[in-house]
């Protein structure tokens, strides 16, 4: 029976193509076309003339699953189309009484059209209507408003009257920067479903425990109806983090050595990655990307109908074991999650700081693994001008400069700067406080501080207006500036996370403390005493913090760039947002 089981999402776009991914109910043949009318008058770049587009493929099957992935061609630049998906000639989207789904390519290198980026992380499902809790004994706040759940009511309504005060327009690209699910704290309605199929008093309990309960995770996320047209309608690009698999994944060689000693974890990690690459990597890839890599080419087939089912399962279970051994320092130098997408003169650079990092039991620490960061720095090396450099890495570069000297310090304890006694209690605190961003990578942090020297400076080609690193994580938001003598470029850090999974109170005041001057001097001290090297970069925070659930933009226009965020309503009123910063960034 034709149908759709998830999706569409519209993935990687570029000035003439866009990408579709669907997961279908059975096998078949997915066909995306654009309809005769032209897009609403509210979306921004709309015009008349032709722009018919379209595009087939046939479906690959992974443990009794079917995705297809459809390349939509023949589009025209700032031109959005209304467009229909169709299983075996069987009409199944747009679906009956929801608004249409657009189809838009960002600009060409050569198009001076404007481009806005929205950018967060850290989603929870949950229900969308009070107390908005995932468990029963929580109290009436809980998880409060979701803030893409806010955006999409909000951008229906802006389609529907653009007149409308207060509306925004529908942005270019959405770049969710990691937990988008959260596999170890799980929805009420998927806590049942996994009763009905295990038993949860066995580990790993009421968390995901394999790839088919992944593949309800992510079902659950991304299809609530407004959301669903949301990432219909605006191209997603993303890139995953820890809680797509389990908090603090990757977090050090002990972590690991522990974790790999559980019965249960070969099934999850390799379950996790399956689907991350499933429902989150693939689609970042353009098309000629799908058609260089091999791990398609084996899933699809030579002729694009797909392999046998089960040999196919296999070949992606054994990829996903591949790919989690790299963090042991075993050379996997062709697995490369990271990615590049050009929107216009702006360039967007994803680095994977989760899965690409190398975390031997021989000490060797490193944020992204040698042959990808080769690979990261080649993609900064300008063969003509570009306007901004866009860096995306799910952790923060630039932290508090009071919690960046706690995770130096960590690392150096850890390490044995102390003796063995205090690396002992070093992990331990290591593992509890999630003390394991970039500041706890020391040897990362520095070439990261040497890319951004050599892009700002011109080294790698006419220096762009501006070098701005987007993160997520930390679950509040804030803007940080980099001072690098000689530069060319402004430099910042803007983070934005949640989306929906706010701070307790207790870490607020704790996160208000460090950024205290006095404080942050008495942390750096004795971060000294431990070892902690000085940072090759300096840095302050300009704006922030903020809590709650947010989203953020990026206004690129020409060598203009401006920084937005909107909050949801603190008053927890569906659909509400209101911005809380605006700033100019070169």
């Amino acid at each position: 029976m034709a149908g759709l089981v998830l999706g569409p999402m519209q993935r990687h776009v570029d000035s003439t193509s866009v990408t579709i991914w669907v997961e279908t109910a059975s096998p078949g043949t997915v066909e995306v076309s654009t309809t005769d009318s032209p897009g609403p008058p509210g979306l921004t770049g709309t015009a008349d003339g032709p722009s018919a587009g379209s595009g087939s493929a046939r479906t690959f099957t992974i443990a009794e699953h079917h995705y297809a992935v459809v390349t939509v061609v023949g589009l025209r630049s700032g031109v959005a189309r209304p467009y229909e998906v169709r299983v075996d000639g069987e009409p199944v989207w747009p679906l009956p009484g929801e608004p249409p789904s657009l189809l838009r390519p960002t600009p060409g290198p050569d198009d001076a059209r404007p481009v806005t980026l929205a950018f967060g992380s850290c989603r929870v499902t949950a229900p969308q209507e009070k107390p908005y809790t995932l468990n029963a004994d929580e109290d009436d706040s809980g998880l409060g408003t979701d803030a893409l759940h806010a955006l999409a009511l909000d951008l229906r309504e802006h389609l529907a009257d653009p007149a409308r005060p207060g509306g925004r327009p529908v942005p270019d690209v959405l770049l969710l920067l990691g937990d988008q699910v959260y596999a170890d704290h799980v929805s009420p309605d998927t806590r049942a479903w996994i009763a009905g199929r295990r038993d949860t008093a066995r580990p790993p309990g009421e968390e995901i425990a394999d790839f088919e309960e992944y593949t309800r995770l992510y079902r659950e996320a991304w299809s609530q109806p407004e959301i669903r047209w949301l990432l219909s309608t605006v191209p997603t690009a993303m890139v995953f983090d820890d809680h797509d698999v389990r908090d603090d994944w990757n977090i050090s060689a002990a972590w690991r050595a522990e974790i790999r000693s559980t019965p249960w974890w070969d099934e999850r990690i390799t379950g996790g990655i399956m689907a991350a690459w499933l429902y989150q990597h693939l689609g970042n890839l353009g098309p000629a990307q799908r058609a260089a890599d091999p791990l398609f080419a084996a899933l699809s087939g030579p002729d694009g109908t797909g392999t046998e089912p089960g040999t196919a399962t296999e070949t992606l279970r054994a990829f996903a074991r591949r790919a989690d051994a790299r963090a042991d320092g075993v050379g996997q130098d062709d697995i490369r999650w990271s990615y590049r997408w050009d929107l216009g003169r702006t360039r967007l650079l994803v680095i994977d700081s989760r899965s690409a990092r190398v975390v031997s039991p021989s000490g060797r620490r490193v944020m992204v693994a040698d042959a990808e960061w080769d690979w990261v720095v080649g993609q900064t090396r300008q063969d003509g001008d570009v306007d901004h450099l866009l860096v995306a890495t799910s952790l923060p570069y630039l932290l508090t400069p009071g919690i960046h000297w706690v995770e130096a310090a960590s690392e150096a304890l850890a390490a044995g700067s102390r003796g063995r006694f205090a690396a002992r209690q070093a992990e331990r605190v290591r593992q509890r406080v999630d003390l394991e961003h970039w500041a706890a990578f020391g040897e990362s942090f520095a070439s990261m501080a040497a890319l951004l020297r050599a892009v700002a400076s011109g080294e790698h080609g006419p220096a762009p207006a501006s070098i701005v690193l987007l993160s997520g994580d930390v679950h509040h938001a804030y803007l940080a500036r980099a001072d690098l003598p000689g530069a060319r470029s402004a430099v910042y850090q803007a983070v934005c996370s949640p989306f929906r999974n706010p701070l307790g109170k207790g870490v607020r005041r704790v996160d208000r403390l460090a950024r205290a001057g006095v404080v942050a001097g008495g942390i750096r001290a004795l971060a000294k005493l431990a070892g902690a090297p000085d940072p090759a970069i300096d840095w302050r925070v300009t704006d922030g913090p903020w809590f709650e659930s947010q989203i953020a933009y990026l206004d690129l226009a020409g060598r203009a760039i401006t920084l937005r965020l909107d909050k949801t309503e603190p008053d927890g009123t569906p659909g509400g947002l209101d911005e809380v910063l605006r700033v100019a960034l070169s």
